[in-house]
């Protein structure tokens, strides 16, 4: 969490926690309060959808029993105020936002007035008091946190909690940060005591299996400020319709198209009339130019219906010219791959000079790249040089 915030919580600052019912926000922050209590600050968690109980329960149930960690329940902001005022502690938690209401505001908790007017009034007591601040939100069906937009504008960091009820990983992402970048993602996985660090979030986004199958690209992407390993999946087949459906998640749907037409034209693969499906492992979103080559390949493979070498990474930009382009930094993605047992790494020419255990492979352009796919590209190359 302190990865996705930029260090940690800002004296003065509110954050917006948002994610679906069940999915793990109230467990979250109750052990990043306990977290902070245990560091020698003072935190005040208020819960107006659970009694202290039943607070407390949870809290011997993921083992948050800090000192300086006190918890209150119920629903009127001016009560609220009255013991953060009291109190004078270092980071409060409201859980949650939607089920305050404050006496003088005539609508009932939950009404787009009583959640903007109780988000700026507490908003603006934690500025003038110093401390940080934590509001956890509900979504909509549409994803976005319940409320008015001026909401996520009166905060300074906007968090979102998402991940399947039913499954055991949760993913944290920042859509907003006035302190650090939106780029970085927090990888957790649910257990039986709370939320617990992934230690090697690589494998989070490897779908391996024992079947070698087309479509399949791995690719070192960067996510904030990490070398992740994610799998790239793509299928193709031809069109029943008059317009090739294309479809991308995780992978920007412009640049996908853009691939596309590059792959026809310096290629020569006939894909205008293929519904082509890309999508990424786990949810994660590639914004990293580098991962241009396994969309490229990973399309390729489904479109020959031959599987990509399962013990090989990739990583490049491709131009409209298909030539793979260098990205950076090529050392630290060589580097994951290897940790995770990669035997070679397919690199935009010139490669990097090392001496390691894995091979690194130049490549130049994306016709090149395809001769791991199709190696009768390389003898007709050869025959129509001579």
């Amino acid at each position: 969490m302190d990865r996705v915030l930029g260090g940690g919580f800002v004296r003065g600052s509110t954050v917006l926690v948002g994610g679906d019912p069940g999915v793990g926000k109230s467990t979250l922050m109750l052990q990043a309060a306990d977290r902070a209590a245990r560091a020698g600050r003072t935190v005040l968690y208020l819960s107006g959808e659970e009694s202290a109980a039943q607070v407390a329960m949870r809290g011997r149930r993921v083992g948050a029993n800090a000192p300086g960690l006190l918890v209150g329940s119920g629903t009127n902001l001016a009560e609220f105020g009255a013991d953060i005022e009291a109190r004078n502690p270092d980071l409060v938690v409201i859980d949650s936002i939607q089920t305050v209401a404050h006496p003088d505001v005539p609508s009932v908790p939950g009404s787009l007035t009583q959640v903007r007017e109780c988000a700026a009034r507490l908003t603006g007591a934690a500025k003038a008091a110093g401390h940080a601040l934590v509001l956890i939100g509900h979504v909509t069906k549409e994803g976005s946190v319940a409320g008015p937009r001026t909401l996520e504008h009166l905060v300074d960091a906007v968090l979102y909690l998402e991940g399947d009820r039913l499954q055991d990983y949760r993913l944290l992402r920042g859509v907003k940060n006035r302190f650090g970048s939106t780029g970085e993602i927090g990888i957790f996985e649910m257990s039986g005591s709370g939320l617990q660090d992934v230690a090697n979030p690589s494998r989070y986004f490897l779908s391996r299996t024992t079947h070698v199958l087309p479509g399949v690209v791995v690719t070192p992407a960067l996510v904030g400020t990490r070398t992740l390993l994610v799998d790239v999946q793509a299928l193709t087949t031809r069109s029943g319709y008059g317009t090739p459906a294309r479809r991308a998640n995780g992978v920007d749907a412009t640049r996908l198209a853009v691939l596309l037409a590059v792959l026809e034209k310096r290629a020569g693969l006939q894909l205008s009339g293929e519904d082509v499906f890309v999508a990424t492992a786990g949810g994660a979103k590639l914004e990293d130019p580098s991962c241009d080559l396994a969309v490229a390949l990973a399309v390729a493979s489904a479109f020959l219906d031959r599987p990509f070498p399962h013990d090989a990474a990739v990583v490049g930009e491709i131009g409209l010219g298909g030539e793979i382009r260098p990205c950076g930094p090529v050392e630290a993605r060589v580097e994951e791959a290897e940790r995770l047992g990669f035997k070679r790494v397919l690199v935009p020419a010139p490669g990097i000079r090392a001496s390691r255990a894995i091979e690194v492979v130049s490549c130049g352009s994306v016709d090149d790249a395809i001769t791991w796919l199709e190696p009768q590209r390389t003898q007709r190359k050869t025959a129509k040089g001579a």
